[in-house]
């Protein structure tokens, strides 16, 4: 079931983005997400009934991007079915046993102009090593880059142009998720204000990353220990080659059986943020 979305807003496209490819990381266990992804990578974990990677697909679609690129790793072989049967799932279609079982369509349900490169990358590498094993798919002077388990509001094609103005090899996307905490703020023993998961009040990378090629030869390497937010990342930011592009709206990183919950919810009751697209 895909609910109408009051987020959904008119496609502003990116020039070229359709030779510009998206590199997905999705190799992850989502060891504390164990309720929801025992028996799946954290990628294919549901919100409404569909992965949390089409959702993002879905994200940067919505902008003009359709060539991405998957880092796997565990349970890749799900991941891999999931687009291999892609249209089965959701389409309407007959199947004749007597000859060789090849599905006679009905609609055009499942149709999506994505073209998508499954690339292993190891089971137990690093974000950076994931990187770094993806080089020959990262064709053009620019990629984007995000997590297989983070969703927002995020205009992409704002994104992209603030990296052009930006003029640097780098651009990450800043957010500023709620506390899970309660914040109090108190006058001697007395509270005086409670507010409820109130926003950080500074920024912190939400993915939704775009770089220059250059990037993934200069700042990443061999090691299948390297993971893309220590040395690669903040080697960037001491270059002075890492612009912020700053977030305000919606975003949510799914870690636990909370966020799960939470995500499902807004887009049951049709309030989904991240739902910018119209179909």
């Amino acid at each position: 079931m895909t609910p109408p979305s009051s987020a959904s807003t008119p496609a502003r496209t990116v020039p070229g983005a359709a030779d510009i490819p998206v590199v997905i990381l999705c190799g992850g266990m989502g060891t504390r997400l164990r309720e929801a992804s025992e028996k799946l990578p954290k990628p294919l974990v549901d919100i409404g009934g569909k992965p949390i990677l089409w959702h993002i697909m879905k994200t940067y679609s919505h902008y003009g991007f359709r060539r991405f690129v998957l880092c796997l790793g565990y349970k890749s072989d799900a991941i891999k079915n999931y687009f291999v049967n892609y249209r089965e799932q959701v389409a309407d279609f007959t199947l004749t046993l007597s000859d060789d079982h090849t599905p006679e369509f009905h609609n055009a349900e499942g149709d999506e102009d994505w073209e998508v490169t499954f690339a292993e990358t190891g089971l137990l590498n690093g974000t950076g090593a994931r990187l770094r094993r993806v080089r020959q798919y990262l064709t053009g002077p620019r990629f984007l880059l995000t997590y297989g388990d983070g969703v927002g509001s995020i205009d992409v094609a704002a994104l992209f142009d603030a990296h052009v103005r930006g003029g640097r090899m780098g651009t990450v996307t800043g957010v500023r998720p709620s506390s899970r905490y309660g914040e109090l703020e108190t006058d001697g023993d007395g509270v005086s204000l409670f507010a409820e998961k109130p926003p950080q009040t500074g920024w912190v990378s939400g993915g939704y990353f775009v770089f220059e090629r250059e990037f993934a030869d200069k700042y990443v390497d061999d090691d299948p220990s390297l993971m893309l937010e220590r040395y690669p990342l903040q080697q960037l930011a001491r270059d002075r080659q890492l612009t912020l592009y700053p977030h305000e709206g919606f975003w949510m990183g799914m870690d636990t059986f909370r966020d799960w919950t939470e995500l499902n919810q807004l887009w049951d009751a049709g309030a989904a943020p991240w739902r910018v697209w119209t179909d």
